[in-house]
Order: C-alpha cells, then sequence, then structure tokens
C-alpha cells in the first residue's frame, strides 16, 4: 500500500473514528484502526464490536492494499501534521512508513484478516429525522440512562417508532426521560441503542434542519453520513413500559421559573452534598416553593415565588435528577405535576409538549 493525503483530512478523519475504540480492551486488535486505500480513496474504520465508525476521504492511491494500524497512536501522532501532506507506506513485514515533510517514521500494525468487518445494514426498514431533532432527542434524554450492570437494557435509549412520531425515552429506575419528535416514517417498531453509541453519533452530525435516515437491521441500526457511516448494536430484551409509569392525573401543578429553580437547586445541593441524607425536601404552598436543605454544615432555606394550582404539598428529592433535567431545557417556565409525597412528580414545559421528566421521590422515615 502507497497512499498520499492531507494531513488536516486525514487527522480529522482519525479523530472521528477512534472514538469507536473501546477504552476496555479485550482483544489486541480492537486498539487498531483499520486503512483501505483503493479506488482513490483511503477508508478508516473501528469498531469496539459494538460500535462501528467507517470514515472515507480522497486520496492519491498509488498502491492499494489494506492494513490495521495502532488506532490512539497514529490519531495523536497525525494531530500534530495537520499542515503537512502525509505520504504512507506498507512493507512486506507489514510496517507502515509515515512520511512527512523532511521526516518519516515506522510503526508496525496488524493483520487486517484478524479485523472485525464493518457489519451491514440488510433491512429495508427506516426512518428520516432531521438532524438537529436527532441531537436534541439524544441530549434531551441520554443523562438518564442507568450505569450499572444490573440490567443492561435501561443502560441504552428505547426509539419507539410509531408512523410520523418517535418518542425517544431513557430511564435508570429512579427517573425518567421522553422526548417525542416528528418523522418520516411508515414503520411501527421499538429498538433500544447503547448510550455510547448515540453518545458518539452525535457528536458526528452537525446542528441542522437537513434529514438524515437511519436504518434498521434486527441486531444493528447503521446511519449514513455521507462519507461516514456509523453502526451500532442494537440491545437485546424487553424494556419497561414507559407508558404505565407516567401519571395521568394530578393533584398539584407548579409553574416557576426555570432559572431561578435551578440556581437555587445548585445553592442547596451544595449542602446536601456534605450529608449523608443526600436529599432537598419541597415545601409547597400559597404560590411559594420552599426548598430546604440540611447537614451538620448547616441548612438552607430558598424561597422561590412560584404558581401554584391544587393542594399544598412536602416532598423530597434528589436534587441531581431535578438539575440534569433543567440544564438540557431551554423553555423559560416549567411545569411541574406532583399527586403524593410517595409517587413520582413530572416535569413538562409550560408551552408545547415536546419533552417529559419523571422524577422518583425520596421517603423520608419519620
Amino acid at each position: 500500500m502507497l497512499v498520499i493525503c492531507q494531513g488536516l483530512e486525514l487527522s480529522d478523519s482519525l479523530l472521528k473514528v477512534s472514538k469507536a475504540i473501546s477504552n476496555k480492551i479485550t482483544n489486541p486488535i480492537l486498539e487498531g484502526i483499520k486503512l483501505i486505500a483503493e479506488d482513490g480513496t483511503l477508508t478508516m474504520s473501528a469498531t469496539d464490536t459494538e460500535l462501528s465508525i467507517e470514515k472515507k476521504i480522497k486520496a492519491d492511491v498509488k498502491v492499494e492494499g489494506e492494513t490495521v494500524v495502532p488506532g490512539r497512536f497514529i490519531t495523536e501522532f497525525v494531530k500534530k501534521l495537520t499542515n503537512s501532506e502525509i505520504e504512507l507506506e506498507l512493507n512486506d513485514k507489514n510496517q507502515m512508513t509515515i512520511r512527512y515533510e523532511d521526516s518519516e517514521s515506522v510503526i508496525q500494525c496488524y493483520n487486517p484478516i484478524e479485523y472485525p468487518g464493518f457489519k451491514k445494514v440488510q433491512a429495508k426498514e427506516f426512518f428520516g429525522i432531521s438532524k438537529k431533532d436527532f441531537k436534541t432527542a439524544v441530549s434531551k434524554t441520554i443523562f438518564s440512562v442507568a450505569l450499572d450492570d444490573s440490567r443492561p437494557i435501561l443502560k441504552g435509549v428505547l426509539f419507539d417508532i410509531d408512523n410520523k412520531e418517535l418518542n425517544v425515552v431513557a430511564l435508570d429506575g429512579y427517573r425518567l426521560a421522553r422526548v417525542k419528535k416528528n418523522i418520516s416514517s411508515t414503520i411501527k417498531k421499538s429498538i433500544v441503542v447503547p448510550a455510547r453509541s448515540l453518545s458518539e453519533l452525535s457528536k458526528l452530525i452537525d446542528d441542522t434542519d437537513e434529514i438524515i435516515n437511519i436504518y434498521i437491521d434486527d441486531y444493528i441500526i447503521m446511519v449514513d453520513l455521507g462519507d461516514t457511516k456509523v453502526t451500532s448494536r442494537l440491545l437485546e430484551g424487553d424494556y419497561i413500559n414507559y407508558k404505565q409509569i407516567i401519571p395521568v392525573n394530578y393533584e398539584t401543578f407548579v409553574i416557576i421559573n426555570k432559572e431561578q429553580f435551578e440556581q437555587a437547586l445548585e445553592r442547596a445541593t451544595l449542602l446536601s452534598k456534605t450529608s449523608t441524607n443526600n436529599f432537598v425536601k419541597f415545601d409547597i404552598k400559597e404560590n411559594n416553593l420552599l426548598i430546604t436543605s440540611n447537614s451538620e454544615l448547616g441548612n438552607i432555606r430558598e424561597n422561590i415565588p412560584v404558581t401554584v394550582t391544587g393542594k399544598d404539598l412536602i416532598i423530597s428529592f434528589n436534587p441531581r435528577y431535578f438539575l440534569e433535567s433543567l440544564r438540557v431545557n431551554t423553555n423559560e417556565f416549567v411545569k411541574i405535576c406532583f399527586n403524593k409525597p410517595s409517587t413520582p412528580c413530572v416535569i413538562v414545559p409550560t408551552e408545547e409538549d415536546e419533552f417529559l421528566y419523571l422524577i422518583l421521590p425520596v421517603r423520608i422515615i419519620g
């Protein structure tokens, strides 16, 4: 293999595909990035067997060939050569010489035969969604996925597709996030995508109204971004019936300024972090929300004017769950819907129903 390309293009592509290299390496070859030089293009791909990213760039291919290079090394190495023209040459010992300006370096490569193949989607099922809507749906739900391995299915995000409507859902047993989006589709299907795959895919997509198609197979999805293709394995198993969790009726409604609420919670959280009882208490009555936080260090009382409809209520929560939902919310006001001190509350916007967050309270004994 002998190929010449621009350092900036090569570096940008290596940075993108290297996101599919896992931090937990069980097979040394999965530390590599596969290079294929043919037909005037250099194709780079990386995988951790769950997530795969493939990127093509134009190149001057003198001799066609393929190899697998040490992924993190070459990514960091080429990052410092963005202003150079780079020549990559592979010898019969599977060693690659990297030539740039008046210098050269040699690295030992892996056998490409041992590298896992890039999975292809066989099914014709797909849905179309704007890049902006996709990024929004991911960012407003992904923080609610489970982090432990006790229920692996909850480490993914549910895509519940019903023709023209998409519900994107994440939950971890303590809170639930749901975002609705309009899509172009004729299918009715539910899939669960690993959170890490969605996170990396979202980083590769710009915030525009351009429509992308997401193709679905029995076990994988694929997103075609032109010169970049991203494939992810789907999680297997039955997802929780999220529709049964969300209450239908409420007894108390609070409309609150999002920024005031967020700042008050952040101050209260500073104190709750110093206590073994990591919770804050909400006392709702007479168009006022009193947030209290207590520890051995002291106590904080935050009063926020609100609009209250319904019954007075005292209820406690882990403030982190509220803060994480508020930080991805761009509305000036939010509505919080309550029932009893032992039942979950729901946060929704006051102007439209695109998102919904459900949070379980902390049960206080005594």
